[in-house]
């Protein structure tokens, strides 16, 4: 499956690290928003890649139960949650297709529930198609979205299996020729009509966000940031990441991967 021309320059093959559960949720096609403080700078395939950080079997559990909740607005009750999350590992990739705001993912009415449900910080990256490797395979992250070394794209680019998500969701494109058409500030934006704020949510789905609310935090201290790439929109340089010093493996103090949990957790109180 080929991925969407990007049309910047400045990526080749980029790549996210994140936290467990969120990378595999993410590649098995059952997260279908990835919360950023920070607008997506790419369009097209981004590669996904584990963190160091076990998780815990309680963040699983609260992640786990956020999506259940979410999916069974729609009526889907037989997730099948990966069996595994493997960390230090390149898991797969999506399609980024398009980046909005909160405001306007939750007023969009063309998509489900609960996928506006999902969204719930200030950007939200909207993911399809995923894939995934069929044999995962130890590699090194870092912060921010970074391309990956030529040798390691063309081993796992052979390797890719497509994923049938538990919903397949379509996120059109304003203007079809133009595929950075959906970015934030070009839909729309109305919450008080928003039928995902107006429906009576249950309490389990109160209790489900919350939950995730909490598996969040544990990621958010004084120190933490968003991972997003400090100078500008082009790609952190092998050079760069040498010199920083940074690399995601034994940095489980910092927030890489996972939406931002400060954000995560003020848009959840807002709930």
């Amino acid at each position: 499956m080929g991925s969407r021309s990007r049309g910047d320059g400045n990526y080749r093959n980029p790549c996210l690290t994140m936290h467990q559960p969120w990378a595999s949720l993410l590649v098995y096609g059952i997260k279908r928003i990835e919360g950023r403080s920070w607008p997506s700078p790419i369009r097209g395939r981004l590669w996904i890649h584990a963190a160091s950080k076990v998780p815990d079997p309680a963040t699983i559990k609260a992640m786990e139960d956020f999506y259940r909740a979410i999916y069974a607005v729609n009526g889907i009750t037989d997730l099948k949650f990966p069996e595994h999350y493997p960390i230090s590992r390149l898991l797969g990739c999506v399609e980024v297709v398009g980046c909005v705001t909160l405001d306007e993912l939750v007023s969009w009415e063309e998509l489900p529930e609960g996928v506006r449900l999902e969204g719930q910080t200030d950007y939200c990256w909207l993911c399809e198609q995923p894939q995934k490797l069929l044999v995962p395979f130890e590699m090194r992250g870092y912060q921010g979205v970074y391309n990956l070394e030529k040798k390691i794209y063309e081993a796992a680019v052979r390797g890719l299996s497509p994923v049938t998500p538990p919903l397949p969701v379509k996120f059109p494109l304003p203007d079809p020729r133009d595929l950075f058409s959906l970015k934030p500030g070009s839909l729309a934006s109305d919450s008080k009509n928003s039928k995902a704020i107006k429906m009576e949510k249950p309490p389990s789905l109160d209790a489900a966000i919350a939950g995730a609310r909490a598996a969040a935090t544990q990621f958010s201290n004084k120190d933490s940031s968003p991972s997003v790439i400090q100078d500008g929109d082009a790609p952190i340089s092998a050079r760069t990441r040498n010199k920083r010093k940074e690399a995601v493996e034994g940095q489980d103090s910092k927030s890489v991967g996972v939406s931002d949990a400060k954000d995560f957790r003020d848009q959840c109180s807002a709930e």
